[in-house]
């Protein structure tokens, strides 16, 4: 699983959604998708602009967790 640690990043930045939205020029319901970790999928360009104006890296925006799963061979 992908998780989207924009909460966490807007938080350290003292930013609010309406704000990045306005700085990156993305849709506010994106950037609310983004912050609910409730979207599927983002474009590399949207990747870019969020990290533009947050100053931060790709990484910082992801984290990689992996799926427990418990097969059996």
């Amino acid at each position: 699983m992908i998780r989207i640690k924009l909460s966490d990043l807007l938080g350290k930045h003292k930013m609010n959604q309406k704000t990045l939205s306005r700085l990156t020029n993305i849709r506010p319901a994106t950037i609310s998708k983004m912050y609910y970790e409730e979207t599927k999928r983002i474009d590399i360009s949207q990747i870019d602009s969020i990290c533009k104006a947050l100053d931060c890296e790709v990484s910082e925006l992801f984290e990689y967790i992996p799926d427990n799963h418990n097969s059996k061979p």
